[in-house]
């Protein structure tokens, strides 16, 4: 069922017992595989597709939420499989939740209201994210993982299967356990993506001297940025740690995540 209303680009492909509400925008090759419900001020990009049962562009699940105008907008060549939920955005975030390009969305995965999604994110079976949630582009978060409202995943970063993100993870970071912790760089990620020996020779190096050096957190901040000018990726985790956030830092446990 199409409302009256409802935008449809040339190849959009809509499978049995689906539903499409007024406000949606479905771009070129657009595949809605059959009972699939969309609705509410939602766009979605060229060749997006999207499994049974997934619910996207809904009411947030916000009690604060008294039907303002709010738009879920989701990028170009995204796998959004069974199950999952995506909510639009809220007044106390912009009025906005984005998902950007080349993303793969597992069973039952949950974004919540006016989370901010990169590129080519993946996120396993039944990974969560609460509100106001950001990940940044290429991250990985396991099965059954769930990210704390306001929390930062930043670039490359991987967040394991089970484990609960309370706190922002720095770029290229790899965290684990019931309560996360830092356990590391992610080095099999940053290999896949191209970066050289160099410069993860120097993010580790800077992860060392983070968290493991002499002197106060802030001091060792400045140090390592002192240390690696020129270093892009040391850089980023600088910058992302020096950026304005409602979360701490994620830390390492122990010296043996080091």
């Amino acid at each position: 069922m199409v409302e009256p209303g409802a935008q449809l680009d040339d190849g959009v492909q809509i499978g049995a017992y689906c539903l499409v509400g007024t406000d949606v925008l479905l771009r070129n090759g657009c595949v809605l595989h059959s009972h699939v419900v969309i609705d509410g001020h939602t766009s979605v990009g060229p060749r997006t597709q999207i499994f049974p049962f997934a619910s996207i562009g809904l009411q947030p699940q916000d009690l604060k939420y008294n039907g303002e105008l709010s738009t879920l907008e989701i990028g170009a060549d995204n796998v959004i499989r069974e199950h999952v939920t995506m909510n639009p955005g809220t007044e106390g975030g912009g009025m906005v939740t984005k998902i950007g390009n080349g993303c793969l969305f597992m069973v039952g995965v949950h974004i919540g209201h006016d989370c901010q999604v990169g590129n080519q994110v993946i996120m396993a079976n039944n990974a969560t994210l609460a509100g106001h949630v950001t990940v940044q582009d290429f991250a990985v978060l396991g099965g059954l993982s769930a990210v704390h409202q306001f929390a930062r995943i930043g670039r490359y970063a991987m967040v394991g299967g089970v484990t609960g993100v309370e706190r922002d993870v720095i770029p290229f970071g790899s965290v684990i356990g019931d309560r996360a912790r830092l356990s590391g760089i992610n080095i099999i990620g940053m290999k896949r993506r191209g970066l050289s020996r160099e410069e993860i020779h120097d993010v580790r190096k800077a992860y060392r001297l983070l968290f493991a050096g002499e002197g106060k957190y802030h001091e060792r901040l400045e140090e390592v940025a002192l240390e690696f000018p020129s270093s892009a990726p040391v850089i980023e985790i600088i910058n992302f740690i020096r950026a304005d956030s409602s979360r701490k830092i994620c830390q390492p446990e122990d010296v043996n995540d080091l």
